[in-house]
């Protein structure tokens, strides 16, 4: 049997589950289980210890998981909790609809909800309809992003922390969508109005440690605002320098969306994106959150949100 010491994302041989690592260092696809509310005890502590082990873990063919289901699997694994500003998917108490009916996705890295303190420990996406060809979601692993730098840049990023905030220029990750369609305007005005209704601002560390297995990883993605005590420039260039490890080859998996498919992640390890390359075509998915604890820095400090306050509304041109 492989061993973990021989690649970061290799099985565990005390599972009782049927999981295929997808990739070297991230993702793996669990067979075999079908998801409700009603799964056994010793079923949720194996997802539970593969989603710590590979990061994000896939369901294939889960048709019979309704709204209410999707709700009542999440709970399992913690307490499920709404979107800060956006409202709940018509029907539903908890799930978010990403609804690309335009064509647009909101293509650019990033870690659910960072701009709050306790942000997500995982995210449970369903797809509802998928185009018929793209519409990928990638996702990066931020534990061994962290491992594979250099031994300098690691010690200047153990002491580093940086703003993040939902309070950015959206035009920004809309991914291919055209700068001056009405579309396009439309989107920037609902978040202008909607995600960004509340302003947040929260200072995270830049290195996170994982509550469970105690890893470090790189706390990063679109919300980072500036880095503290840098000016923007130097933070831009930190900035980058970074993501562009996150986001290397080696670190990332790709999942083509099934209808029916669940993509499960830990979003204390990962960062995301979808991939904005399908069009016109219609692009559905829910996603249901668990809620988090405050991330604690290599030092022991806590994360802290800095500024909540309701944004001015905004009013079509």
């Amino acid at each position: 049997m492989t061993s973990i010491a021989t690649y970061a994302n290799a099985k565990d041989p005390a599972s009782p589950l049927d999981v295929a690592p997808i990739t070297g260092t991230i993702g793996a696809e669990i067979r075999g289980v079908t998801l409700s509310g009603e799964l056994g005890a010793d079923t949720v502590q194996a997802i539970k210890d593969a989603l710590v082990r590979h990061k994000v873990v896939f369901f294939r063919g889960q048709h019979e998981l309704t709204d209410q289901r999707h709700e009542e699997f999440a709970s399992l694994f913690g307490d499920p909790v709404a979107h800060p500003t956006v409202p709940v998917a018509e029907g539903s108490r908890y799930l978010l609809e990403l609804d690309s009916k335009e064509g647009y996705a909101a293509s650019s890295w990033h870690t659910d909800v960072t701009f709050t303190d306790a942000y997500p420990a995982g995210s449970i996406l369903r797809a509802i309809t998928i185009p018929e060809a793209g519409g990928d979601t990638v996702w990066a692993n931020t534990e061994t992003a962290y491992e594979g730098l250099p031994e300098s840049l690691r010690q200047l990023v153990n002491g580093l922390w940086a703003v993040h905030s939902n309070d950015y220029d959206y035009a920004q990750v809309l991914g291919n969508a055209p700068r001056n369609d009405d579309a396009t305007k439309e989107r920037t005005l609902y978040h202008k109005n909607i995600f960004a209704s509340t302003v947040y601002e929260t200072e995270h560390p830049l290195v996170r440690v994982h509550p469970v297995s105690g890893q470090r990883g790189l706390l990063l993605g679109h919300f980072v605002k500036r880095i503290v005590g840098l000016n923007q420039t130097d933070s831009a260039r930190i900035f980058s320098i970074l993501q562009e490890h996150i986001t290397r080859p080696e670190n990332v998996v790709r999942w083509r969306w099934q209808p029916g498919d669940v993509a499960f992640w830990d979003n204390q390890a990962t960062q995301h994106r979808a991939v904005a390359d399908f069009g016109l075509q219609r692009r559905t998915l829910r996603r249901a959150t668990i809620a988090g604890s405050v991330p604690v820095a290599i030092d022991g400090r806590q994360s802290r949100t800095t500024r909540k306050e309701k944004a001015t509304r905004y009013e079509p041109a």
